[in-house]
């Protein structure tokens, strides 16, 4: 799987199609339309060929006459990116990160209205533009560490990291002590590096999404791209991560967590049962793999960000939007997928998955942000015209390079750098 992002959701039929069919009580089911093949495009390489064909054939015994082929693309955000520029993307699929919110009509049929779905829901707003959906979570995250809990023990720690400091420590001990490559960024597949934008809970700010576009220097202490962004650049620096990082692989890593080659990993609680997996295909213990919050404290508590995996969207494009909608319906509602990866279920009121519970027994706050209103559209604007791509990995692999000696430069002067170019890009886009 390449990043992130697939779970279940859990959005009524009626809720769904309203906005795409014209009548809150209209089923594709009832139209007569729900036949045919329809293409889903996944970025679970690691499903595609088994458990995925498995939900399709009780999609398509729902359904007969219907067929979902599944096409696997590993390097999902940039070939489905290129795909998207192309008009040819399938009838399902997750939208990628590159969409700006502006641009979702432009790709994606709309299911319903925002404020009508995020009564009963999660997540709807990060998907939508002026008043409407354009993408269901098929699940919800959290973000934080994933750690090989028996090799942090070896190291003599057995409780999350509180500070910055506390865990570059923790870290240490790993590499003194265990055999274990303390902290694996995995730079080479690159998505990982996004999740140090997936931290904006740990300051305890629920406005900061509307706030974020109206500071032209987010790279300053204090500011959360300046604590996320340069412990990243702190752990590289000190030689706390892998040794040659344009060598990392995503699919080798899960084992190398699972066993105690590697001990740190940050991403989302998605990748909980994956690595878990990989300890038992591996014939090592699947409870020596924990989800520890972020390290750092705002009064006093840690605090992670939740928020809806990919987006499942019903393309623009499809020339079979009926069948389309149907398997998005029965995937978030019918399939079972979220249980099955451990995921938030969207549905406000319902049990979080075993390995969350856990989670939150650190002492963590599940915190959701609301996406933002008045500066709308705004951030990805400036992402745009400043080319730092902010909830990508393009300038973190560069942050790398300088930490690691291979690019010129250091921490003060490319934050100076990241914030001179955003500086002018917001200031054309916010004037």
């Amino acid at each position: 799987m390449i990043k992130r992002r697939n779970f279940l959701g859990s959005l009524a039929a009626v809720a769904l199609l309203a906005g795409c069919t014209g009548g809150a009580g209209d089923d594709p089911a009832d139209s007569g339309e729900v036949t045919g093949a329809i293409t889903v495009l996944t970025n679970r390489t690691d499903l595609a060929t088994g458990a995925l064909p498995a939900y399709a054939k009780k999609f398509e015994a729902k359904y007969p006459g219907t067929k979902v082929s599944f096409e696997a693309v590993t390097n999902y955000e940039g070939d489905v990116t290129t795909q998207l520029s192309s008009g040819d993307y399938g009838d399902v699929l997750l939208i990628p990160n590159t969409v700006a919110v502006g641009q979702l009509a432009q790709f994606f049929e709309p299911l319903g209205g925002t404020e009508e779905l995020k009564a009963k829901y999660r997540f709807v707003d990060e998907k939508a533009y002026d008043g409407q959906v354009y993408g269901l979570s098929i699940g919800g995250v959290a973000n934080g560490l994933v750690v090989n809990k028996r090799v942090w023990a070896e190291a003599g720690i057995t409780a999350p990291p509180k500070t910055p400091e506390e865990f570059l420590a923790g870290l240490q001990a790993v590499k003194a002590k265990t055999q274990a490559v303390p902290f694996y960024t995995n730079y080479k597949d690159g998505w990982p590096l996004s999740f140090f934008n997936s931290q904006r809970a740990i300051l305890a700010d629920p406005a900061i999404n509307e706030k974020f576009p109206a500071d032209p220097a987010p790279w300053q202490p204090g500011k959360v791209e300046y604590v996320t962004d340069g412990l990243l650049f702190d752990l590289v620096h000190a030689g706390l991560s892998e040794k040659d990082p344009l060598t990392t692989n995503w699919e080798g890593s899960k084992p190398m967590i699972a066993t105690g080659k590697v001990a740190t990993m940050l991403l989302g609680s998605w990748a909980v049962p994956q690595m878990r997996d990989a300890a038992k295909a591996a014939g090592a213990n699947p409870e020596d793999i924990a989800f520890w919050p972020f390290p750092v404290q705002t009064g006093g508590k840690f605090h992670s960000r939740i928020e809806g995996d990919y987006k499942a969207g019903v393309s623009k494009s499809s020339e079979n939007k009926a069948t389309a909608r149907a398997w998005l319906d029965w995937f978030v509602t019918e399939s079972g997928f979220a249980a099955d990866q451990q995921a938030i279920p969207p549905a406000v009121g319902q049990p979080l998955p075993r390995a969350l519970q856990d989670f939150q027994d650190t002492g963590v706050e599940l915190v959701e942000l609301p996406a933002a209103t008045t500066n709308a559209g705004k951030e990805d604007q400036i992402i745009k015209e400043s080319e730092i791509d902010l909830a990508g990995n393009i300038y973190r692999q560069k942050l790398v390079d300088i930490a690691r000696g291979a690019a010129k430069g250091d921490k003060d002067s490319y934050f100076a750098e990241l914030n001179e170019r955003w500086g002018k890009a917001q200031a054309q886009v916010m004037k």
